[in-house]
């Protein structure tokens, strides 16, 4: 088999392994709560702008690339997928130590927010692979096949980045601030 391919398959390999741990770790730390530990909610806005600051540089990228600046691009996904690491520390840290705020909302704008919120949380799963796969072709050096799946990976990861924030708004006035 040839050195690429090997390379290839090593990444699939991780790409699975972290595409399944970190959802069910985050799951499984959501319910985990550290005995008397500060609650740190003063996190939700600052993941909030995390993920406005994702959605704004994902867009960048893709104007860098269109324009032939492979560096720059290179270099804002890399900083959009730290960001993203950045984002599920503070988030998970938040869960933690805080309880789970609920949405206040009435009527119709109740069901728009769980929509929203659904669609955020079932497509922020299916974003782990795309984006590790999606790396891993850049990486590789199979930019056909990186772009292809760039075509995939890119409005999800925007919608997933944009809801982020939408949630947030929709149910900032409904925290518990401590």
């Amino acid at each position: 088999m040839k050195e690429s391919a090997l390379k290839e398959k090593k990444f699939n390999k991780i790409i699975t392994i972290v595409s399944v741990v970190i959802p069910i770790a985050v799951a499984l730390l959501f319910k985990v709560k550290i005995p008397n530990a500060k609650p740190l909610s003063f996190l939700p806005p600052i993941y909030a702008g995390i993920n406005g600051l994702t959605a704004i540089l994902l867009i960048v990228a893709v104007i860098a690339i269109k324009n032939g600046n492979r560096k720059l691009h290179e270099n804002v996904m890399k900083t959009c997928i730290g960001l993203s690491l950045v984002f599920l520390v503070m988030y998970i840290g938040y869960h933690m130590t805080s309880d789970s705020t609920k949405f206040g909302g009435e009527g119709a704008i109740k069901f728009v927010y769980y929509f929203i919120l659904i669609t955020h949380i079932i497509l922020s799963v299916a974003i782990i692979p795309l984006v590790l796969l999606t790396y891993a072709r850049a990486y590789l050096e199979k930019f056909e096949a990186h772009r292809k799946l760039a075509k995939i990976t890119f409005p999800i990861w925007l919608y997933v980045a944009i809801t982020g924030v939408v949630v947030y708004f929709m149910i900032e006035p409904y925290y518990n601030y401590v």
